[in-house]
């Protein structure tokens, strides 16, 4: 089941963490879409940030907010008066949720439940959708792919908090919206990649960084899998949803959104396609001793579920995908037209749909 791109040309769309890699992505898509596109979201956490490099306030509405502060977050719902939002604001790293575990905590559990008390105040909003992550789920280390019925139990402070997030949009479904006259679903995804990603503790990040200085990429795990994706890949999925939500409730639920098994790659096996990309004698080595916190060493998504309700289904794949975020890279490193970069890319992706 495909979707007409022309569903979002118009419609009021809300995204809360605009700023972020993800966020401006989709922000542009959205434009790119014909969508009024408001984003609420702290500024850049990076420095430099994708989101100033494609001067992405120039295509949407820009508040800048905390996701904790309930009352400004109101005030934005009530002059944007979205009719779809998608929360994608949050505190993204596994490490950073270690050093901050409550800071983590009070951006992903109340600034999810912030997000759904604007909803059930609101006369405009008939799709929502909540971005977790594929780390929600109780990691037993398994060969195959967790299904949307699996136990959450997020180990460590960032996938825990998701997984409380998922668990108290569930509540508020129930509890609040089982009149069905706004659509809630999650997304959960797995490693998404792309040009313009510039956080910390993140292996294609580290990757870039290395290439651009000429140093040695240092890789801490090179044998854990995981799936990893581009971010059109979820971005696309997430739109799809909410639109055939808004269409009609019976769509809204629960959805894995990862690539096919083939791209559940080692550590070590994506960094190998990223130095064949870069090309330029780039190498990679691992560290001496390993440490650092607990993180999983095996995860894979089953995404049968949003496979079999919207015929969904990855269109590139991981050695493609890494071509792209060396082709952005690339051109922002030689000083290119960003935009023009991403522009194409958009279109290279939804010529595949």
């Amino acid at each position: 089941m495909e979707f007409d791109l022309n569903f979002y040309r118009g419609k009021r769309v809300l995204v809360t963490g605009h700023t972020g890699f993800k966020g401006s992505w989709l922000c542009l898509l959205l434009h790119r879409l014909g969508a009024d596109v408001t984003g609420y979201s702290l500024a850049p956490t990076t420095n430099p940030a994708l989101f100033e490099i494609a001067g992405i306030d120039k295509v949407c509405h820009s508040v800048i907010g905390d996701i904790r502060d309930f009352d400004h977050l109101k005030q934005t719902f009530e002059e944007a008066c979205p009719e779809i939002v998608l929360h994608l604001a949050a505190q993204p790293i596994v490490r950073d949720s270690y050093k901050e575990p409550r800071y983590t905590y009070e951006t992903n559990v109340m600034g999810t439940v912030n997000v759904l008390e604007c909803l059930r105040q609101s006369a405009s909003v008939r799709s929502f959708l909540n971005v977790t992550t594929d780390k929600v789920y109780l990691n037993r280390e398994w060969p195959w792919g967790y299904r949307e019925d699996e136990m959450l139990d997020g180990f460590d402070p960032y996938s825990n908090s998701k997984s409380c997030s998922e668990l108290v949009t569930h509540s508020y479904k129930s509890s609040f919206f089982a009149d069905g006259e706004i659509a809630i679903s999650t997304a959960r995804a797995g490693n998404v990649i792309g040009g313009g990603d510039f956080a910390n503790d993140r292996i294609v990040p580290d990757c870039v960084r290395a290439a651009i200085a000429h140093q040695e990429i240092i890789v801490r795990n090179p044998h854990s899998t995981r799936p990893y994706q581009h971010v059109l890949e979820p971005l696309f999925a997430y739109l799809m949803i909410c639109a055939k939500q808004f269409e009609d409730g019976k769509y809204a639920g629960w959805y894995n959104v990862g690539p096919d098994d083939q791209d559940c790659f080692k550590t070590g096996a994506l960094v190998d396609t990223f130095v064949k990309h870069w090309g330029e004698g780039l190498s990679w080595t691992t560290p001496a001793t390993s440490e650092g916190p607990h993180e999983a060493n095996f995860l894979k998504l089953d995404c049968s579920k949003i496979k079999s309700i919207f015929g969904w289904s990855p269109r590139w794949n991981l050695d493609t995908a890494i071509d792209k975020v060396v082709e952005w890279s690339k051109c922002w490193q030689a000083g290119g037209d960003v935009n023009a970069c991403m522009d194409k890319q958009i279109e290279d992706y939804l010529n595949t749909l």
